[in-house]
C-alpha cells in the first residue's frame, strides 16, 4: 500500500514532529528550546488560568492516530481495537477477552456487536481459516458508553489441547477507522502441559519534547512482531508507562494550570466540571491515538496482554511529589480520570461511575458526569487481588494480578503506583493480601499434580538496582535552596526543578526507586517475604522491572559465606531490567555512572545483591557504553522468557552448561563473578542469546534481552544477550539456609 514518506512517518511514529523537540536531554525533561517556549506562554496567575480554560470550546471526537473528528454517527465504525488481554486458566480452560472502542454511543445502545471465534489449528498444522457456520459467536459486553464512544468487551473461554492451539477471531458487520488493520486477527494458547512464553516491555512511549525522528519512531515493535513470527508469544507483560500522557500539561488542558507561578495559587486551583470533561477527552484521545499507532496497535490484537500501570500511564511523577500537592483538588481529579481509562483499555473493566471534580462534594455518583451516559457495574476477574483500602491519592483500591502462566509458572502483578507516596509504596495491608493469595495459589498446585516452579514478580521499578543515595542527599540538602531562589526569582537553573511542587526534578524518580532512602524497609520486607515463599514452596522468584529506560540483570543471593549454590538458594533472585521500548535512553554518561555503582550491598546478614555483567559487547556498531561497563546499557529493549521444558525431546546443543567451566562448583563465589552454571557466557554468546533459546529440557527459565542496535534504523534490529534461571532445587533434610 504505497503512501508519501511523511504520511509513512507520521503513522509509523503515531505523532507530528514536536517543533521543540530535542534527543540531547535525559528522561521526564523538556528539550531547552521547549522549556525558552512555554515560559514566554505563562499565565500569570489562577484568575487567568480559570478564564483560559472556561473560554475552551468543547473538543470534536478524536480520529484515528490522532486525527480528527471522526465520522459523525457511524456506529459501526472501530476507532480503537481489538486489544487482547489474558486473564487465567481455570478449569483446564484458557480465559481472556478482546476489547473494541466503537465510534458514538449514549446511555442505550441500538445494537450489540459479536466476535466470531475459530480455531485456527494446531502448531505445525495448516492454518484453517475461518468459514462461515463454523466460528463461535460471543456477543460484546458493554463496559461504558458517552456520546463520544463506546467500550464493548467480548469474553473468550476456549480448552487447553496437548497442543499448542491457534484461535482466530473477526468482527462481521463492523470496519476499522484504518483500513490497514487485518480483518482477522490470531492468537495462539500454550499446550496443557506447557508453560507460556512470554514478552516484557515497560516505557511504552515518548518523554514530552523528544526528538521521536531521531529515534525512528517505535521501531522495536517490529521486531517483537517478527520474534512472535517464529515463535509465538502467549502473553506480553506491560510493566508499566504503556501510554505516556505527560503531554496533558503541555498542550493540553492542563497547561493554563501548570502555568501558574504561585505554588499556592496552583495548589488551590479547582478541578472543576469543565476541566475535569477537557482531561477526560484528552486521556481519552491520547488512549486512542496511541493505541492505535502501528505497529503497537497490531500486537495489541495477536499477544494477550496482562498489565500494571506507572506514573506515565498518569503523568510523570504521580505519587511521588509532596504530599500537600499531591492532594490538591487537579492531581485528585487527573488520578481519577487517568484511572477511568486505566480499567478500560488495560483491564477490559468497567470504570468507577463517575470521577473527582471541585464541584461535586456529594455522596455517591456525580450526575453531571452520567448526563446520556452508560457505566456497567463492575465485575473485577478472579485473577486480581483488590486493595483493602482507597489510595491516598487516586481514591480507588489497587488491582494486583495473580495469574498462573501455564503448566509450570505462575505471576504475581503489583499495582504499585494506586498506593504510592513518596514514604510508601504499597499499604501493609496489601501486603498481606498478596502473600496470602500467592501461598493459598502455591499451595492448591503443589496438591496437583502440576506444581509451579517459576513465579514471576511483575514490578514496575527495578528492585536489584544500585543506589544512589549521595545524589538523594545532595538534592535534599541545603545547598538547593540558593538555586531555587534563584529559579523562581531570575529563572536560574529552571530545567533542575520541576512544574508541579517545584522540588529538583530527578527527586520524583529517585523517590519512586526501591532503593530510596524512603522505601528502603519496605523494599527489604518485600524480597525477605518472596524468600520465604520460594523456601516454603520451593519456587523460582524471578522478578521483572522497568521504568530506568536501560537493560540490566540485578540478583539478590545468599551471602557467599554460607556457601549455599545457587540451584539450592531460595535467595537467589534474577531481576530482569527491560526499559524501554519505545522511550528513549539516558546519556552514556548516565549509564557508565550506574555502572561504577555497581557495589555487593547487604540486604541482611543472609543476602547479597549486585548486578551480572550480562553485556559483553556494545550492540551494533556504535560504542554505547564505557569499557568498563558490562552491567547497563542505555539502549531501547524488551526482553523475553521462556522455560526449558521438560517436555523437550532432546535439549539443544548447549554452549553454556555442560562445559568443564560450567560444571565446576561455584560455592562461595560473590556476586562479581558468575555464581551459576546458566551465568557461564552470559551475554551475546549465551544458549539463551541463541537458536537453542528455550530449548532445553532441565525446567530452567531462559532470559534475553533484545537490545537495539541503531535508533536510526526503522526496522528496529536487536541484539540478544541471554542467560539461564535454574530451578530450585529442595536443600537436603537438616541443611539450614
Amino acid at each position: 500500500m504505497a503512501e508519501s514518506q511523511p504520511e509513512a512517518s507520521r503513522l509509523a511514529h503515531g505523532t507530528p514532529q514536536n517543533p521543540y523537540s530535542s534527543a540531547s536531554r535525559w528522561r521526564h525533561q523538556e528539550s531547552s528550546s521547549f522549556s525558552r517556549h512555554a515560559v514566554s506562554h505563562l499565565h500569570p496567575d489562577a484568575a487567568a488560568a480559570q478564564a483560559h480554560i472556561e473560554a475552551q470550546g468543547p473538543a470534536a471526537p478524536q480520529g484515528f492516530n490522532g486525527e480528527g473528528p471522526i465520522s459523525a454517527g457511524d456506529s459501526n465504525e472501530v476507532v480503537c481495537g481489538p486489544l487482547l488481554n489474558y486473564g487465567h486458566m481455570q478449569e483446564g480452560h484458557w480465559e481472556g477477552s478482546v476489547l473494541i472502542v466503537l465510534n458514538g454511543g449514549g446511555k442505550e445502545q441500538k445494537s450489540v456487536p459479536t466476535l466470531n471465534l475459530q480455531r485456527a489449528g494446531a502448531l505445525g498444522e495448516a492454518v484453517a481459516e475461518p468459514t462461515d457456520g463454523s466460528a463461535k459467536q460471543i456477543p460484546g459486553v458493554c463496559l461504558y458508553s458517552d456520546p463520544r464512544n463506546t467500550f464493548w468487551r467480548f469474553d473468550i473461554r476456549v480448552p487447553m489441547e496437548p497442543a499448542e492451539i491457534q484461535y482466530a477471531y473477526e468482527f462481521p458487520g463492523l470496519r476499522f477507522s484504518n483500513p490497514e488493520k487485518p480483518k482477522v486477527n490470531r492468537f495462539w494458547i500454550p499446550a496443557a502441559g506447557e508453560s507460556m512464553r512470554l514478552m516484557f516491555h515497560s516505557c511504552n512511549g515518548f518523554s514530552v519534547g523528544t526528538d521521536e525522528e531521531a529515534y525512528s519512531g517505535t521501531p522495536l515493535w517490529k521486531d517483537v512482531m517478527r520474534k512472535h513470527e517464529a515463535a509465538p508469544f502467549h502473553v506480553m507483560l506491560g510493566g508499566g508507562d504503556q501510554i505516556y500522557n505527560d503531554g496533558i500539561r503541555v498542550n493540553g488542558p492542563l497547561r493554563p494550570w501548570t502555568d501558574i507561578s504561585n505554588p499556592k495559587k496552583r495548589r488551590d486551583f479547582p478541578f472543576s466540571e469543565k476541566l475535569r470533561s477537557e482531561c477526560d477527552d484528552y486521556y481519552l484521545k491520547n488512549y486512542l491515538r496511541w493505541y492505535n499507532t502501528a505497529p503497537f496497535a497490531l500486537a495489541n490484537g495477536q499477544i494477550p496482554q496482562v498489565n500494571i500501570w506507572d506514573d506515565h500511564d498518569i503523568i510523570d511523577g504521580f505519587g511521588s511529589y509532596v504530599n500537600d500537592f499531591m492532594t490538591c483538588d487537579v492531581f485528585r481529579g487527573i488520578g481519577g480520570t487517568a484511572h477511568k481509562y486505566y480499567m478500560l483499555f488495560q483491564h477490559h473493566m468497567a470504570p468507577p461511575v463517575s470521577t473527582f471534580t471541585s464541584d461535586f462534594r456529594g455522596e455517591g455518583a456525580d450526575p453531571a458526569q452520567l448526563v446520556d451516559t452508560f457505566v456497567a457495574e463492575q465485575a473485577p476477574g478472579s485473577q486480581y487481588i483488590i486493595g483493602a483500602k482507597p489510595g491516598p491519592y487516586v481514591a480507588e483500591r489497587s488491582f494486583n494480578i495473580y495469574a498462573r502462566l501455564g503448566a509450570r509458572m505462575a505471576m504475581l502483578g503489583i499495582d504499585a503506583r494506586t498506593e504510592r507516596t513518596r514514604h510508601q509504596v504499597n499499604y501493609p495491608e496489601t501486603y498481606k493480601l498478596l502473600y496470602q493469595r500467592v501461598r493459598d495459589e502455591l499451595q492448591a498446585a503443589a496438591n496437583s499434580e502440576q506444581p509451579i516452579d517459576h513465579l514471576i514478580l511483575l514490578l514496575g521499578i527495578p528492585i536489584a538496582y544500585p543506589r544512589l543515595t549521595w545524589l538523594e542527599n545532595i538534592l535534599r540538602s541545603p545547598i538547593i535552596g540558593p538555586i531555587k531562589f534563584l529559579s523562581r526569582r531570575f529563572g536560574i537553573g529552571g530545567g533542575l526543578f520541576n512544574h508541579f511542587d517545584g522540588s529538583v526534578d530527578l527527586l520524583d524518580d529517585l523517590d519512586d526507586h526501591y532503593t530510596a532512602k524512603t522505601h528502603k524497609v519496605e523494599r527489604r520486607e518485600l524480597i525477605e517475604s518472596m524468600q520465604k515463599i520460594a523456601a516454603e514452596f520451593n519456587v523460582r522468584v524471578t522478578m521483572l522491572g522497568g521504568d530506568v529506560h536501560l537493560a540490566a540483570l540485578g540478583r539478590f543471593y545468599s551471602n557467599p559465606k554460607l556457601k549455599i549454590p545457587v540451584e539450592e538458594d531460595s535467595r537467589y533472585m534474577a531481576n530482569i531490567v527491560s526499559s524501554a521500548i519505545v522511550n528513549k535512553p539516558p546519556p552514556q554518561a548516565v549509564a557508565n555512572l550506574l555502572a561504577r555503582r555497581n557495589k555487593i550491598h547487604h540486604l541482611n546478614d543472609q543476602t547479597d545483591e549486585t548486578m551480572l555483567d550480562l553485556f559483553d559487547r556494545d550492540p551494533g556498531n556504535t560504542p554505547k557504553t564505557a569499557s568498563h561497563n558490562k552491567c547497563t546499557m542505555p539502549s531501547r529493549n524488551f526482553a523475553m522468557i521462556t522455560e526449558n521444558s521438560p517436555n523437550n525431546r532432546a535439549a539443544a546443543p548447549v554452549t553454556n552448561g555442560d562445559s568443564a567451566e560450567a560444571s565446576k562448583s561455584f560455592a562461595g563465589k560473590d556476586g562479581h563473578t558468575q555464581m551459576h552454571k546458566g551465568e557461564v557466557g552470559a551475554g551475546t554468546q549465551h544458549k539463551a542469546a541463541s537458536d537453542a533459546f528455550g530449548r532445553g529440557n532441565d525446567g530452567s527459565l531462559d532470559i534475553r534481552i533484545n537490545v537495539e542496535k541503531d535508533q536510526h534504523d526503522a526496522e528496529g534490529p536487536t541484539q540478544a544477550y541471554g542467560l539461564t534461571v535454574p530451578l530450585l532445587r529442595k536443600r537436603a533434610a537438616g541443611v539450614a539456609l
